[in-house]
């Protein structure tokens, strides 16, 4: 079943419009007819089973069947991710949505070999915010997961003050006993901030700064490329705490 999402107002009682992009994928790409099944989810929370009622030419009308579970973990999680190389940004972001996170924040760190001019920043944020609304869509999120600006560390350490904690895999750190220490005292309805290094590794500053605010845990014997670290700590988090 397809899931498309919509905005709060696009709910009108029973019907629920479609309009914009989504309205010519469902016709023309996907073939959609009347009296087909869709997830509908309004961004917030709330999620829905509709039929196709009636197609026109830029908008497309459902009527709800009835409510639909949601799929949002209990944490509002957030991943600061070091800007990889490559396309691995897009890689990450994609499984990273689909392990439930809230937020990603892209982190220009030291170490990063890729470095973003404001005009390429603002072009790849609105790229990987596109990769995330389709990630969200296959993975049937409630939310469409927000994909920030780039920024520096000491300007996201900042950010994540907000969170109630902040967690950073860190390959100097070793045992996993301080890991599931940290992953098994994390309750639901928390927020917890992932800080993952690039390919460089973070540098001695970086890691000054976060000593006093941050968890800092090892994620296994084995060092990790910084497109798995990431996936590896959500899919960790989600075992210890989720039912």
């Amino acid at each position: 079943m397809f899931q498309f999402f919509v905005e709060p107002h696009q709910i009108q009682g029973k019907e629920i419009i479609i309009t914009g992009s989504d309205v010519n994928h469902m016709k023309n790409v996907l073939r959609m007819r009347g009296g087909e099944e869709v997830r509908i989810s309004d961004n917030t929370g709330r999620d829905f089973y509709c039929a196709i009622n009636r197609i026109e030419n830029e908008k497309i009308s459902l009527t709800v069947q009835r409510e639909a579970e949601g799929t949002e973990p209990s944490l509002k999680i957030t991943l600061f991710q070091g800007l990889p190389k490559g396309d691995k940004m897009e890689m990450v972001i994609q499984k990273a949505v689909e392990l439930g996170v809230s937020e990603i924040i892209p982190v220009a760190m030291k170490h990063c070999v890729v470095k973003l001019d404001e005009k390429r920043a603002k072009a790849k944020q609105a790229r990987w915010q596109a990769i995330a609304e389709s990630a969200a869509k296959q993975s049937k999120r409630s939310i469409i997961p927000i994909v920030g600006m780039p920024m520096g560390f000491a300007q996201a350490a900042e950010y994540a003050k907000k969170l109630d904690i902040r967690i950073l895999p860190y390959e100097n750190q070793r045992g996993m006993a301080h890991t599931r220490e940290v992953f098994g005292n994390i309750r639901k309805g928390a927020s917890v901030g992932i800080f993952i290094g690039p390919e460089g590794g973070y540098d001695s500053a970086e890691i000054a700064l976060a000593k006093d605010d941050m968890e800092m845990v090892s994620l296994g014997s084995r060092i990790l490329r910084t497109e798995t670290a990431g996936l590896c700590a959500l899919s960790m988090l989600q075992y210890a705490v989720e039912d």
